[in-house]
């Protein structure tokens, strides 16, 4: 365990104070929204825009150009999100009812994953020529870092959207990808993240059976 925390938090030696602070407010306001969703809060969406919009900063400036955009599409989703809970609201205009997803939802999820997939497969191909370092055709782009960028985002992807709809199944993205986010995260040498991705998967394990409990007793 300590040599896994030496190795998180090495780089950071080259780090500017104030990249350290961003990072570090983005994970903790990361790790409040996770818990307000946890507790079906609808406060899970306010908090969660002011992560994914820091994130958003901090990713596109790592390369990480597929959890960049799963972080864009957070912003978007959590606007649509918070106006869809808002009207599904119980009495106390907080908390939310939960259910779990349906075939057609399943259906949905397939089409996400691989419009996804394929979209940040997409961004990585032209990397080069966008960033005027290299010309067509591009080879290097099936590489580990970036399939795993592609799939983890996917699968973020899927969490979200099944997570506005009060699915309690999107629990069980959120614990896949948040185990290759810390993979992803711990490679790439941001420990700060690769932690509150570790905090992340607890919280969405107990979420899971949180919310399982309440469809129960909802007679779902």
């Amino acid at each position: 365990m300590n040599n896994w925390l030496a190795y998180l938090l090495d780089p950071y030696q080259t780090y500017t104070l104030s990249q350290i602070m961003v990072e570090s407010i983005a994970a903790l306001f990361g790790i409040v929204s996770v818990f307000f969703s946890l507790k079906r809060n609808i406060w899970v969406f306010p908090t969660g825009i002011i992560s994914t919009f820091l994130y958003t900063f901090l990713l596109f400036n790592w390369g990480l150009y597929g959890e960049t955009l799963i972080n864009v599409y957070y912003t978007l989703m959590s606007i649509y999100g918070w106006l869809l809970w808002h009207k599904q609201t119980q009495v106390d205009r907080v908390h939310v009812h939960v259910n779990w997803s349906t075939k057609k939802d399943y259906f949905f999820t397939i089409i996400l994953f691989l419009m996804s997939f394929f979209l940040v497969h997409l961004i990585y191909y032209f990397r080069p020529y966008l960033q005027g370092t290299g010309e067509l055709p591009f080879t290097n782009q099936f590489n580990l870092v970036n399939n795993l960028d592609a799939t983890t985002t996917s699968v973020f992807l899927i969490a979200m959207w099944l997570m506005a709809k009060r699915k309690v199944d999107s629990w069980l993205f959120w614990i896949l990808g948040n185990v290759l986010a810390i993979g992803l995260f711990t490679y790439k040498g941001y420990g700060i993240t690769a932690i509150q991705y570790v905090i992340f998967t607890i919280l969405a394990v107990i979420a899971f059976f949180s919310w399982r409990n309440d469809a129960r007793k909802a007679g779902q």
